[in-house]
């Protein structure tokens, strides 16, 4: 299991500033909604936490990458924009980045694995643009689009570590402290960092002493290893149902943010994530994908620090793929 070193990096949370997230909150007025808060007595009492669901399942593109994307893509300098955009992702992000390309009104190249659900590929072909295809377990997707962008003068659209991605997305947070007073803690998903890294940024400055707590799959613990490791470790591609997740290491700008603001990493395992879906679907009606829910299965299976109360939750994304959904469909496994 390879570790990277980051010691030349050199990178600070203070490349991200809450003052870029307020910035970045006016700059994606346009397509970022200001997404609902949730709560469930009925998980409060299996879960022992008052919690505040914070719904970026009902977030543009059905998640929160539309936050980060918009950002980004809104902050391009206009003598490039029109070279269009180029970016990878499992699906979520690559959607983000189509929707926010057709409101610029540039070409937008997205390259995506094989296996993305169904469901997130087609509603990405639906804003028109352009798809590479690639395997994700025998070929580089950075290294395939930073080619294109090379050959094609577009503008390289990350998924996670860059400042502009990270302020984008801390708005999620930002947005959940002024619409719930007095949150213990927040909860939120982690893959690549850029969602949590801008969500920590933002909570920290607006409350220190909240406590930040991400949680991965099991079966996809990078950050996870890498905090116990003090440094960035990259983990062989992740066979898990939370597509969103599989990021094989965290970023390197995302990274010692999340060490210098995130309390701890829980893990929740496979079937612990097809019940927290199937919770949420069937007590508080709304469909959360197995990444976005990753967050509420950690409090529904008691991960979380047993000291908290008031939680807010993240649920970042809603893009289920529905023959997979109807796997989860076990009557033996009801909660």
């Amino acid at each position: 299991m390879p570790d990277i070193d980051t010691a030349s990096a050199q990178v600070t949370s203070q490349q991200v500033t809450f003052d870029q997230i307020g910035r970045a909150a006016d700059r994606i007025r346009a397509i970022a909604k200001r997404t609902p808060v949730m709560t469930s007595r009925g998980f409060d009492a299996k879960a022992g936490v008052t919690a505040f669901f914070k719904c970026e399942n009902f977030q543009t593109g059905g998640a929160f990458k539309s936050r980060g994307a918009s950002n980004f893509i809104f902050s391009i300098p206009k003598e490039q924009l029109g070279r269009g955009v180029v970016a990878y992702s499992s699906g979520n992000h690559a959607r983000a980045v189509a929707i926010a390309a057709s409101v610029a009104g540039i070409p937008a190249t997205l390259v995506m694995p094989a296996d993305t659900p169904a469901a997130k590929m087609e509603a990405t072909r639906a804003r028109g643009p352009r798809i590479v295809i690639y395997n994700r377990f025998t070929e580089d997707r950075a290294a395939i689009a930073a080619g294109i962008a090379a050959e094609t003068g577009a503008t390289l659209v990350p998924p996670f570590d860059h400042p502009w991605i990270i302020a984008g997305q801390g708005t999620a947070a930002m947005e959940l402290l002024d619409q719930v007073a007095d949150l213990d803690a927040i909860v939120v998903p982690v893959s690549g960092g850029g969602l949590i890294a801008g969500c920590a940024i933002a909570a920290k400055s607006l409350r220190p002493r909240i406590r930040v707590i991400g949680v991965e799959p099991a079966a996809a613990n990078d950050t996870y290893l890498s905090l116990q490791a003090g440094k960035r470790v990259e983990i062989p591609p992740a066979d898990t149902i939370a597509d969103g997740l599989r990021v094989p290491c965290p970023g390197e700008l995302t990274f010692p943010i999340i060490q210098k603001y995130v309390e701890e990493i829980a893990l929740v395992t496979e079937d612990e994530i097809r019940a927290a879906v199937k919770f949420l679907l069937t007590r508080l009606k709304i469909l959360v994908e197995p990444s976005g829910a990753v967050s509420a299965a950690a409090a529904l299976f008691g991960k979380l620090p047993k000291d908290l109360g008031r939680v807010g939750i993240v649920l970042s994304g809603g893009n289920v793929d529905y023959a997979q959904l109807a796997g989860f469909w076990d009557p033996g496994r009801d909660l």
